[in-house]
């Protein structure tokens, strides 16, 4: 009540919990969006701002991927993500509900949970050389939190990109392989591959490549990353690395304050 703006970033994120769990993910990403969506009504909020996934797309046919793309679920979580995409994208036409859908490629930044890629390489390289991981060879792109913040923030007042979808991200993707090799080259630190077959996914389910066509959020948005290209993701991983190095940042991070 007495809120002008929704702005939606609730939901399960985990892949592959998805495999195990996918009822979980249907009440939280699909019921969980309807519950907003009328709670936006009830309360006639000006603005409902909803958080996609580039995991929406799943391997695209062409890169970069722009927001007209056919959309293809390759989990549960993403299939849900499309569910609760769709059913805002109808509030819209049939109810006239104000709703916008930003679609964030990979966010990365300080205080994120150990489960995504970045943060789970930063934290084993400072306790040693080998990193334990999956698959080395999916390509993805990361925006730093800023990016994605000020996207959000731009995104509020914009009145064009109402019953629309936007894409948030600086068009630059990289391997898994060559993330981690930049990372460790941060901290100056060799680095060792060791390749947990239990985190590499079933080939079907393994989205291949992600890389945004951002211009629609240029021209609309006239948002821009700060943070773009190699040198772009080089800062941000500075920024979060010297956040992990800070030793009280690193003492609640252990004890899993971040870790949700």
């Amino acid at each position: 009540k007495k809120i002008d703006c929704i702005i939606n970033l609730a939901a399960l994120i985990g892949i592959p919990y998805s495999y195990s769990s996918p009822e979980s993910y249907i009440h939280t990403n699909i019921i969980g969006t309807s519950n907003v969506l009328n709670a936006g009504i009830r309360n006639n909020v000006s603005k409902i701002i909803h958080t996609s996934t580039s995991e929406v797309y799943g391997t695209p046919k062409n890169l970069p991927i722009k927001e007209i793309a056919s959309l293809n679920a390759q989990s549960p979580y993403a299939a849900t993500k499309i569910a609760a995409d769709q059913l805002a994208l109808s509030y819209n036409k049939s109810f006239e509900t104000p709703v916008t859908i930003l679609r964030p490629f990979n966010t990365f930044g300080p205080r994120q949970s150990a489960r995504a890629i970045i943060p789970n390489i930063i934290s084993q390289l400072l306790t040693g050389n080998k990193v334990k991981i999956g698959n080395l060879k999916p390509t993805r792109e990361y925006n730093y939190i800023e990016d994605t913040v000020n996207a959000f923030k731009q995104a509020i007042d914009n009145q064009k990109i109402i019953g629309d979808v936007v894409n948030i991200g600086n068009g630059y993707n990289i391997s898994v392989k060559e993330l981690g090799t930049q990372i460790s080259n941060i901290l100056n630190k060799e680095i060792k591959f060791d390749i947990d077959k239990s985190r590499i996914r079933k080939p079907k389910t393994e989205v291949k490549d992600l890389k945004a066509d951002n211009s629609k959020a240029k021209k609309i948005l006239k948002w821009t990353p700060k943070f773009s290209g190699k040198a772009g993701l080089n800062k941000g991983l500075k920024k979060t690395i010297n956040w992990f190095l800070d030793p009280k940042n690193l003492l609640k991070y252990k004890k899993n304050i971040y870790n949700i």
